[in-house]
């Protein structure tokens, strides 16, 4: 998968959170060398999409 553009569709919530949601997962996955980055060709921010997208992690803005 390369990004999740049907779930960018139907999201109707707070779009910056996500963006920043994903961003900030991007950064934590290269700064780890998550394995599961070469499992999507390399494609670190489709890879935090995802993962936002799909819920399979949880974020929070803190204010």
């Amino acid at each position: 998968m390369i990004f999740p553009l049907e779930e960018l569709i139907e999201y109707d919530s707070n779009m910056y959170e996500i963006t920043s949601a994903a961003s900030r997962r991007s950064y934590q996955l290269s700064m780890l060398k998550d394995p599961d980055i070469e499992l999507n060709d390399g494609k670190v921010v489709s890879l935090a999409a995802r993962q936002v997208f799909t819920q399979q992690i949880e974020f929070r803005i803190e204010e």
